[in-house]
């Protein structure tokens, strides 16, 4: 049995998923930690408690979504790591990337959430850009669009019937327009994701990753803008600088995945989207979602 571990990004998310992993060790300190570096109570948030005063106070927020999953995401990784379970491989989805850089070791609990919490930010304030979904299409004809319409690109390559699309709100509005595709669907985000309208957030993100010491990873990471595995902590840190302003190439992820002999694919997290991809793209594999302390046997 050939095993990764995979984590889902911004959109899994629902409210209510703290109450599963509660019963895990460290799962309040965790919480509270999180919550003193945003400011503001993070498990009220996931429980949709959150004081109507508290801005932001809703789990769609980016500010929000993302220091949420990585809390969920990595108090299940520390349940697997004291079970002594291990993957072959590891990879993230967007934002699941940096937990599955904090799963392979490259660094601790509190690095990953001030990544998240800068990575959030950023995100959050480089509004003005647009993204939509576009289901069973022909690639031909969406490369060729988005090949000839400035200011649209492929942010999301999930597999060879969903893409997401990501950019200037009028050039994304044409090439789904002109596509011919089954469903084309807008999504509710706040910038353009994973474009090269990023530039400046990424810049930023950048300077802070700069400043901090990554570890060798005890196992491959598939990175969102090259899934090919990788140890190497320069390496992996580069990578990922590069992550807001390029697609997160998940189709390739899933083939490389593929061609390493992976038979079982461990969801990590709410949800079961990235299971279902695989599924649907990786032939005979075997997909669990771990969600709970329930789901982890305790």
């Amino acid at each position: 049995m050939t095993i990764a571990w995979v984590f889902p990004g911004q959109g899994s998310q629902k409210s209510g998923m703290a109450e599963p992993v509660l019963t895990l060790p460290g799962a309040e300190e965790r919480f509270a930690l999180a919550s003193r570096l945003l400011g503001r109570d993070l498990l009220a948030i996931c429980q949709g408690e959150a004081d109507t005063q508290v801005d932001p106070s809703d789990l769609n927020d980016t500010r929000n979504t993302q220091p949420a999953l990585f809390v969920v995401e990595s108090l299940i990784v520390d349940e697997l790591r004291r079970q002594g379970r291990e993957p072959a491989f590891v990879a993230g989805h967007s934002l699941g990337e940096l937990v599955a850089l904090y799963a392979a070791g490259v660094f601790d609990v509190t690095t990953g959430l001030e990544l998240m919490q800068r990575r959030s930010e950023l995100m959050a304030a480089a509004g003005g850009g647009a993204m939509t979904a576009v289901i069973g299409f022909d690639r031909d004809q969406l490369e060729s669009l988005v090949h000839s319409t400035d200011g649209v690109v492929i942010a999301n390559d999930n597999s060879a019937a969903q893409v997401v699309i990501s950019g200037n709100p009028e050039a994304v509005t044409s090439v789904s327009e002109q596509l011919t595709c089954k469903r084309a669907i807008p999504l509710a985000v706040s910038g353009a994701f994973h474009s090269p309208l990023m530039a400046e957030a990424s810049a930023a993100f950048k300077v802070h990753l700069e400043s901090l010491a990554f570890e060798d990873a005890g196992f491959p990471v598939l990175s969102n803008t090259d899934p090919t595995p990788c140890r190497d902590a320069a390496q992996l840190k580069q990578r990922l600088t590069q992550q807001m302003t390029t697609g997160v190439r998940w189709r390739e992820t899933m083939e490389t995945l593929t061609s390493a002999g992976v038979d079982t694919l461990i969801e990590v997290g709410p949800g079961n989207v990235l299971s279902g991809l695989a599924k649907r793209a990786m032939k005979g594999v075997t997909t669990a979602q771990l969600s709970s302390s329930a789901d982890l046997g305790l």
